[in-house]
């Protein structure tokens, strides 16, 4: 009689024979908040989750736009409050100490580790190298590790830095793109069934093409394949207040964030969030805006609209919806299920009668 065959040992003997292989889900367990509720939602489906741990994520818009805020400071500070060791590979020379203390970032080194690199070829080599020191960790003694990159745009090539010393100017456009895809298709082959993510940014490009106006990435299409999640940001002058009140001079940037792709959510999806220079990212910022385009809160005159699941309405001018307005929302309209109150409302809404 053939013996029965079991699955168990034939996946041990598979993973075993295969370095690097891996079997079953990668589901993620353990989620960034980006400081911001909106986008938090838009990435990822839930208002407190955020980027996900074991996937790449990647935040790429035009100089000013807020990446190195959001990457740098809300995604690394978040980090290091749920205990993650954070390692922040920084390839403009930009990130200050100073800032990143005004950020509520820890600089201890216990919590974070700065490294400065100008070369893809380096940055490949410490993700690798750590990679292949954590497999060879006891599963328990494992720790939750985050890199971030800021950014990937600036990182070079040998033969960038060879035309520099060489007075040759033209660059390493065919090897840059190349270089970048594989640097981010092996992260996220090491890093998908542990404990470790990769967060970047990078920068764009204005589009050519009329018909696809939106802004390009650059370093190629690849790197963007192998993303789990990309935002696309767009820098747009804050001239409002802290009350909302339209003034002449520029009081921060209204980052304009665009979802490109996300395993997790409805892509193609927007939110303007605003960083005033003075008091930083309201993590409530863009949610009105948000709630709207949902059907969430409605116009009702002057004011807008929250009918709660008890069918009691909560009437607001604009201002006036933040903080413990915007909780009872998101408490009431659990992230993952606003589109499906949606859609039962208007199913359960009745039709009028044509008129005869």
């Amino acid at each position: 009689m053939a013996k029965a065959f079991d699955p168990s040992k034939f996946r041990t003997a598979l993973t075993k024979s295969i370095t690097g292989m891996s079997a079953g889900f990668n589901d993620p367990t353990d989620w960034i908040s980006t400081g911001n509720y909106a986008l938090n939602y838009l990435i990822s489906g839930d208002f407190h989750k955020g980027v996900p741990m074991g996937k790449v994520t990647v935040f790429a818009g035009e100089s000013g736009a807020g990446k190195s805020y959001i990457c740098a400071g809300n995604i690394v500070k978040a980090a290091q409050d749920q205990g993650i060791f954070v390692v922040l590979i920084d390839s403009e020379n930009a990130l200050d100490e100073k800032w990143l203390h005004a950020l509520k970032v820890d600089t201890g080194e216990d919590k974070l580790l700065k490294l400065n690199m100008s070369m893809i070829d380096d940055v490949a080599k410490t993700i690798s190298t750590f990679m292949s020191d954590y497999r060879d960790m006891p599963e328990e003694d494992r720790p939750k590790v985050l890199f971030v990159i800021d950014s990937l745009g600036m990182l070079l090539t040998p033969t960038d830095v060879d035309q520099f010393n060489k007075g040759d100017m033209k660059g390493d456009m065919g090897r840059k793109p190349k270089a970048l895809t594989s640097l981010v298709r092996n992260t996220v082959n090491m890093i998908g069934s542990h404990n470790v993510g990769l967060v970047c940014t990078n920068h764009t490009y204005a589009s050519q093409d009329m018909f696809d106006p939106d802004d390009k990435i650059s370093g190629g299409q690849g790197f963007i394949y192998a993303s789990s999640i990309v935002v696309a940001m767009k820098k747009l002058k804050l001239k409002e207040d802290e009350d909302g009140n339209k003034v002449t001079d520029v009081r921060g940037i209204r980052a304009g964030c665009k979802v490109m792709k996300t395993r997790y959510a409805k892509p193609f999806e927007g939110v303007q969030v605003k960083i005033p220079y003075e008091t930083g990212m309201n993590p409530y910022s863009g949610l009105v805006d948000l709630f709207e385009k949902q059907g969430i809160l409605v116009k009702d005159g002057n004011r807008l609209k929250y009918t709660d699941p008890n069918g009691v309405e909560h009437k607001e001018y604009r201002k006036n919806w933040d903080g413990a307005m915007l909780d009872l929302v998101m408490k009431d309209t659990d992230g993952n299920k606003l589109v499906e109150q949606l859609e039962e409302k208007l199913v359960n809404t009745p039709k009028q009668e044509e008129e005869i």
